[in-house]
């Protein structure tokens, strides 16, 4: 083995971390006997020579090795050096020569070359694979077919021998690698798409085994999705109650009554039902059976790491790949959001545990995507508050934490659990997982004023979650019981260099409640501020001032003082609140006329905020405001056509601003809905941009790869904030 490593120059190529003469060490360490030097040997290959995906020239010398590797049966963990090498390999060029139009010296012409190299490489070894489909590890079983679909030349062979394997493999997750490897080559290879539809087909109706029809069923959404049964919801409802009631499922042991009798075997209370919820005052008692522990230390390597989690999802799980099938089944159906809708409810009323654990998951991704119907699942989501796992409780409240105001068909269920955890409101995280106190969160987001007397508990610890701090605003007028607790708090506050953070969400609490009461605690932190941060610390304490309005006379003083030597930021702030407080423009206009000048088209923002908050008080500013209306950044042209708008009353000139940036940039529409919602009228051309924005199912701010944890609650804002628009100019809206 390894014949000709020896001869390679390895200290003239290259991986990640610089000169690659360390490759042969784990090549060989990938041949070891013992385990652990495999796994050390495997970790160095990803995360040097393999480096999140990239291929160097020290990655292409190493391709006939490992393909020497998965060839020599006496070599342990070939399945995990196939799967290398099919990532290796595997880079999807796209189907064009990616490097037409590029030259030696032009920026990526290196990377692309090496990628078809590799490509090339491994393809041309890609034989070794066919006789693997069917080797005596069952790992390399597992590997092989999708390696074979993703880098073998000729599909058609492929496709016949992973069919004919099919017939003779027995091992449950094997057979499913083999269906999902014919999906991927239906997706490779339009040729051969019908062909492998009508076998998929076939499959779906024709299979005895449960998990293969679930697996021809996500495959074939996947390549085909027009293909499917009307009915697929009930048809893969029906599949999961077969895996669920199928004998050998494995795991933790089942009572004589099935897995719907545990909690009356196991003594505890019904705790899907709200009823029962609402009477809870304690945690139940949960019995060992629910989660037998296994003491061991952290893995050592970046892979052991990796793959811990998946191993502690899939424990006890005899059927812990159905997930998996699910997980591609509604990726595959993306926008068919009612039959999503549905396949996630019947999920969530399963009697199986995991099976509900795994549809609280799967819900993420289809509401933070798709506007919908989702009260019930909302409903069903807080109803697993209540179950005595503590993992399924747990990622019931993460997610809908980030719900908002989606969250309230769970309210009630919310609310239980926080008067169950009494003790244990406060949001924490316990390795990697959402505290129960996400219960709390969820609920104060909502709006619910159940919320209060927890919220009360936790601004009295020593510790407060920002985040609850931030969610106080969420309650509105119902919070009010909370000023005095907030003002002791505040007033407590060390005038230190974590006065920022801390202060923070109590001001903006304050603020939203137009607590006046709270004016020395805000003028206590204004005045006493430190260096560090103080801009910060002084906008926070300004918008609180400019809420109190009339009420907080006394900072008049502090407010004149930052009109002139501060920041742009925290003179804007400070303007905005003298006008409120004493009601007199031409004490703030001139300074703010002249920030609307400005070069920086931040500073000119600010301004133009300030004097849109003014209302008609700011008509002598129209002049500059007109003036921002043509510049070339986007927001600045947004800010300035509301701040037209609300001091003309009238939406003509800033109209075409408003309906350009609308189209421009996404994430302008919650701004100008809400302008034009307070105008209560819609210039004619803006009418149908609301009307489209209303008919569209995917919500408006959703990007690729991220989401943030507000995404859900804007997107619901600005469809509230269309229809109020338009429900002001009388136009019949359904959406």
């Amino acid at each position: 083995m390894f014949t000709g490593i020896d001869e390679v120059d390895w200290a003239s190529l290259g991986h990640a971390y610089g000169p690659a003469d360390d490759v042969p060490g784990l090549l060989r360490g990938l041949a070891s006997a013992d385990a652990m030097e495999r796994e050390v040997a495997l970790d160095g290959m990803y995360g040097a020579v393999h480096h999140q995906g990239d291929v160097y020239d020290a990655t292409l010398a190493c391709i006939p090795f490992l393909l020497e590797l998965v060839a020599s049966p006496e070599v342990r963990d070939r399945g995990c050096v196939i799967e290398l090498l099919t990532s290796i390999g595997g880079i999807d060029l796209g189907g064009d020569d990616e490097l037409d139009g590029l030259g030696p010296d032009d920026e990526g012409f290196e990377d692309a070359a090496n990628y078809a190299m590799a490509a090339a490489a491994v393809a041309a070894g890609a034989d070794v694979f066919l006789a693997l489909v069917g080797d005596d590890d069952r790992e390399v079983r597992l590997a092989a077919p999708g390696a074979l679909a993703s880098l073998h030349r000729d599909p058609a062979r492929v496709l016949v021998l992973l069919r004919e394997r099919l017939t003779a493999e027995t091992d449950t997750e094997v057979r499913l690698a083999l269906v999902e490897a014919v999906g991927r080559i239906a997706l490779r290879y339009e040729s051969l798409r019908d062909e492998i539809a009508d076998w998929l087909g076939w499959l779906v109706g024709a299979a005895q085994d449960p998990a293969l029809r679930l697996a021809a069923l996500a495959q074939l959404a996947r390549c085909a999705p027009a293909r499917l049964p009307r009915d697929v919801v009930v048809t893969v409802t029906d599949l999961l109650d077969q895996l669920r009631r199928a004998p050998g499922r494995g795991g933790r042991p089942v009572p004589p009554g099935g897995w719907e009798d545990m909690a009356a075997v196991a003594g505890l209370p019904d705790l899907t039902d709200l009823a029962v919820l609402s009477e809870l005052t304690e945690p139940p008692d949960v019995p060992d059976v629910w989660e037998p522990a296994e003491l061991r230390p952290a893995a050592p390597t970046l892979v052991g790491r990796l793959r811990e989690p998946r191993e502690e999802q899939r424990a006890g799980r005899g059927a812990a790949w159905a997930d998996d099938l699910l997980r591609t089944l509604h990726s595959a159906l993306d926008d068919r959001v009612e039959d999503r809708i549905a396949l996630v409810t019947a999920q969530l009323r399963s009697p199986d545990r995991d099976q509900r654990t795994d549809a609280v998951w799967m819900c993420g991704g289809l509401v933070r995507t798709w506007r919908g119907a989702y009260d019930e699942v909302v409903r069903l989501v807080g109803a697993q508050l209540g179950d005595p796992d503590p993992r399924l409780r747990e990622a019931a409240a993460a997610w809908l934490e980030g719900l908002f105001e989606v969250a309230r068909p769970a309210a009630d269920a919310l609310a239980a659990r926080v008067a169950a955890d009494a003790g244990r409101w406060t949001p924490e995280r316990t390795g990697d997982r959402c505290g129960t106190g996400s219960a709390l969160l969820a609920l104060t987001r909502t709006g619910d004023a159940r919320a209060v007397p927890a919220l009360a508990r936790a601004l009295e610890r020593p510790v407060l979650d920002n985040r609850l701090g931030y969610a106080i605003t969420h309650l509105g007028e119902a919070a009010a019981p909370l000023v005095p607790v907030l003002r002791r708090r505040l007033g407590g506050l060390p005038l230190d260099e974590r006065l920022g953070e801390e202060a923070g969400p109590l001001l903006l609490a304050l603020a939203h409640l137009g607590a006046a009461e709270a004016l020395p605690e805000v003028l206590r932190v204004l005045r006493g501020a430190p260096a560090f941060r103080r801009e910060w610390v002084a906008e926070s304490s300004l918008r609180a001032l400019a809420a109190f309005g009339p009420a907080a006379g006394e900072a008049v003083g502090d407010l004149r003082a930052l009109l002139d030597g501060c920041s742009v930021a925290v003179t804007a702030s400070a303007a905005r609140a003298l006008w409120a407080v004493e009601g007199e423009a031409g004490a703030v206009l001139p300074r703010l006329r002249g920030l609307l000048l400005a070069p920086d088209a931040a500073h000119r923002r600010e301004a133009a905020r300030v004097v849109g908050a003014m209302g008609r008080a700011g008509g002598a500013a129209v002049p500059e405001l007109r003036a921002c209306l043509g510049a070339p950044e986007v927001w600045l042209r947004v800010d300035a056509a509301l701040a037209l708008c609300r001091v003309t009353g009238d939406s003509g000139e800033a109209a075409p601003v408003m309906v350009g940036a609308w189209k421009e940039n996404r994430h302008t529409r919650v701004d100008i809905a809400g302008c034009l919602a307070e105008l209560g009228h819609v210039p004619a051309q803006a009418a149908p941009l609301l009307r489209a924005e209303l008919s569209r199912a995917r919500r408006h701010n959703v990007s690729d790869g991220t989401s943030g944890e507000h995404d859900v609650h804007h997107d619901e804002k600005l469809l509230a904030l269309c229809r109020r628009a338009l429900g002001h100019s009388g136009e019949e809206n359904t959406a």
